[in-house]
């Protein structure tokens, strides 16, 4: 049983680590692009570059968290993510600017919840899943609390001055880090002791059937979490929304994100983790076409957002959560280190794919595109579900 003071640590530290980091781009891009007179290509292309440097350091990072723990790794992430944050905020060549985003990368890998779910399966084993929806609870409110709070601070002091504060913030999270146990599962105790399940997926071919859905699964999700992490706010507000409104709107996003995933934790004990999956795989396409007419009626803003961080949110605990019944518990850190690879190389072209399709056809089209999207996902989860949902 893993310990709730961890859990809280590690859900705080994730809701800060989150804000100051991914959903940086989000608040700053367009002041940033304005400031510096860079094109979007250039400033989301720094973004970019970070997703790119998360999936090529994934694999190495999940073999890292497996043999020496999350302590460890999570706050050498701290530190850097601290450095990432530090360098932006000083940058006006753009070598140095994607420099930064490079140690953002790295960064953003050591302390997000890839890091976070593998460091709680070395902990907890087959009995980590409550934990991992524990810790989304609070890290879905990031873009909540620190959109709202970058605005504010760029207001006041300028986007350099904000992002630096951000440093700051990342470096408050080592001793919530420091609090995370080093010690590795060992079984359950006691006099009567229960047997984990076997993983669903076994032998070769079926391993490669649930990794191959997995890993479309996951990339999807997290082409379509970057894409609307970088343009939310101005997609919101090209629609026809005051960039203050639009703001106020996207940051529902969280809200959502957390209500679902608090609906998890209640209730998710008894919830096949392949049907939930499937059940917010179904959302997500239904709440990019509410997003289609946000700028007609500010309650179908208003059902974007919720929609959208509800499923994103539940697919997130999904994340962590399908690994610990598909595939052996022990190597957690270092297969799911290998499968995710794809799902942040590919959407490292999100922030720049968005900003060319909305410059050339509209903000209404980075919409469209999203549904597309989010349908090529459900079929994969719908595969996952008819192959995998019962134990063969």
């Amino acid at each position: 049983m893993i310990a709730r003071r961890v859990v809280v640590a590690l859900g705080l530290a994730q809701l800060i680590s989150w804000g100051a980091t991914y959903y940086l781009i989000g608040g700053f891009g367009e002041q940033i692009a304005a400031d510096l007179g860079w094109s979007r290509d250039i400033v989301y292309g720094g973004f970019a570059a970070a997703l790119l440097v998360m999936g090529v350091t994934s694999p190495l990072a999940g073999r890292w968290v497996d043999s020496r723990g999350g302590r460890e790794v999570m706050v050498a992430g701290a530190v850097i993510n601290a450095l990432g944050c530090a360098g932006l905020a000083v940058s006006h060549q753009i070598a140095v600017y994607f420099a930064s985003w490079i140690v953002l990368g790295l960064g953003m890998r050591l302390t997000l919840y890839d890091a976070a779910f593998a460091a709680l399966a070395r902990i907890g084993g087959p009995e980590a899943r409550r934990a991992m929806s524990g810790i989304t609870l609070l890290g879905g409110l990031a873009a909540t609390v620190f959109w709202p709070l970058g605005h504010m601070l760029s207001e006041q002091f300028g986007w350099r001055i904000a992002v630096l504060a951000y440093a700051s913030f990342a470096l408050l999270t080592i001793p919530l880090h420091l609090l995370i146990p080093n010690e590795r599962f060992a079984g359950v105790q006691g006099s009567v002791s229960v047997a984990p399940k076997p993983p669903l997926a076994v032998g070769r071919e079926r391993l490669a059937a649930a990794g191959g859905l997995y890993a479309v699964i996951m990339t999807g999700a997290n082409f379509l979490n970057a894409g609307m992490s970088a343009h939310m706010i101005a997609v919101l507000s090209g629609l026809g929304l005051t960039v203050t409104v639009a703001v106020w709107i996207a940051t529902l996003r969280g809200i959502g994100q957390s209500a679902a995933r608090l609906c998890e934790v209640l209730f998710g004990r008894r919830i096949d983790p392949l049907a939930l999956n499937l059940a917010a795989c179904l959302i997500m396409p239904l709440s990019f076409i509410a997003g289609l007419f946000s700028g007609s009626s500010n309650a179908m803003a208003i059902a974007f957002a919720l929609l959208y961080g509800g499923c994103n949110g539940i697919l997130t605990i999904t994340r962590g959560t399908l690994p610990l019944i598909l595939f052996d518990h022990r190597s957690y850190g270092t297969l799911v280190g290998r499968l995710v690879v794809p799902s942040f190389i590919l959407p490292a072209a999100a922030p720049l794919l968005y900003a060319v399709v909305i410059d050339r056809f509209g903000d209404a089209s980075a919409l469209y595109l999203s549904t597309g999207l989010a349908v090529m996902t459900l079929v994969a989860a719908a595969m996952l579900k008819l192959l995998f949902g019962r134990a063969p």
